[in-house]
């Protein structure tokens, strides 16, 4: 197979190389993009924090009841493996902060000691942590508001566990030598008819200055914020707004955090890239896939996703975007969901980066919109499976036809021996 995988791939590589497109360029670009792996595909969004887990407050639903979910960090990082031996390239882990060896210890009290573990764990395997303050399944959100809580009580606990948060996530980088993200989301909002808008988001940003009062060194840790436009519980109201977070982000030099799938269905996040980055300087993406109401759908290839990286990679943009995946799908097995979203997001990427993106530029400078679009229907029909399965040869993973079935191996070894 890989004598037949390198003759297929030197035909496409001639073949693109028709178009001006370099093939062995664009496979070491993709190879230096690591992507942030989401540790709650893994169990549910549940956490190991002891005790019965809930959702309450949260906005979020997680459907199906699929054996073999991770019931403890061994059981998680066993399974993390598993899909990292199946994704080419070198990547991240992003962590919540619910996944901490604390037990017993709770939000407010949590430091890098409850961290140690995982640390250790990415230190191994020569990879970065990124982390996520955790401000939801908790009787403190129960209310459905956390940092724009009008109990002082309540506000004040959130507010110091993002602060400890961002202590974590700063002794992560600084151990690791490579900044570590932390994201901030929080599920504060209301079903129906808001009345006090401007006073919840007054209290919001109040909590987010004492939030952010502490600087920490850049290489040591970076903020984001994340927006939604709404949830269950929230329909009617978020708080934390696209525009609310854009216009402190930009005003407090903080990432802007775009989830693919926290927005309406008939907005662009790959038009917002061009426009957020003329004024900031890095850009976090959450990538998942929105279906219907639910935005935490397993990612797969399809033309959001595609949309998304080619305009990254026309705009030049590449080098100041940090990519996330972000979904939770307990209806089928969780370390094949990981591995499906992995793959299409470096594959999606793959196909941006072999473009011929500079051909097409000149074609839209000239006004020259009959050749841009005969161009761009070319490209559909170009080999880009070939270039792909050179690179996961390369790289020393499984083809798309083979990987499913070393996870099926591992369901029956490993998962279906959990109860």
């Amino acid at each position: 197979m890989p004598g037949q995988t390198e003759r297929e791939y030197s035909t496409a590589k001639d073949r693109y190389a028709g178009l001006g497109v370099d093939t062995d360029r664009a496979l070491g670009a993709v190879a230096g993009v690591p992507l942030s792996v989401h540790c709650w595909q893994g169990d549910d969004v549940r956490g190991f924090e002891g005790g019965s887990a809930t959702l309450a407050g949260s906005g979020l639903a997680v459907t199906g009841t699929y054996p073999g979910r991770a019931r403890n960090v061994t059981e998680l990082r066993e399974d993390l493996d598993k899909a990292r031996s199946l994704v080419p390239g070198r990547h991240r882990l992003n962590l919540h902060s619910i996944y901490g060896e604390s037990c017993g210890v709770d939000r407010d009290a949590i430091g890098p000691e409850h961290f140690r573990g995982w640390v250790e764990w990415a230190r191994a395997r020569g990879m970065g942590l990124d982390f996520n303050a955790t401000l939801f399944a908790h009787q403190a959100a129960a209310e459905g508001f956390t940092l724009s809580s009008r109990d002082e009580t309540v506000r004040r606990f959130w507010v110091e566990h993002v602060k400890r948060c961002r202590e974590i996530a700063s002794y992560m980088g600084r151990e690791l030598g490579a900044p570590c993200i932390h994201n901030l989301w929080i599920p504060d909002g209301e079903k129906d008819a808001p009345v006090d808008r401007w006073e919840r988001r007054a209290t919001l940003k109040r909590s987010l200055d004492e939030v952010y009062k502490h600087e920490y060194p850049a290489d040591e840790m970076k903020d984001a914020l994340e927006s939604k436009l709404w949830g269950i519980g929230s329909e009617a109201f978020v708080v934390g707004s696209h525009e609310f977070y854009l216009g402190y982000a930009l005003t407090h030099g903080k990432l802007v955090c775009l989830d693919m799938g926290h927005f309406h269905p008939t907005e662009s996040v790959a038009d917002k890239v061009s426009a957020i980055l003329q004024f900031s300087d890095e850009l976090l993406l959450h990538i998942s896939r929105g279906v219907r109401w639910d935005s935490d759908h397993v990612v797969i290839l399809d033309d959001e996703l595609l949309g998304l990286m080619r305009e990254i990679v026309r705009a030049r943009v590449l080098d100041r975007v940090h990519f996330a995946l972000d979904y939770f799908d307990a209806s089928m097995n969780r370390v094949g969901a990981w591995v499906i979203g992995a793959r299409a997001t470096l594959k999606a990427l793959l196909a941006a980066l072999v473009e011929p993106t500079e051909r097409l530029r000149e074609l839209a400078a000239v006004g020259d919109n009959f050749g841009k679009l005969a161009l761009l229907e070319e490209l559909k029909t170009m080999p880009l499976g070939a270039v792909w399965d050179y690179y996961c040869v390369k790289a020393g993973v499984p083809l798309d036809a083979d990987w499913p079935a070393d996870v099926r191996r591992y369901e029956q070894d490993v998962l279906s021996r959990r109860r």
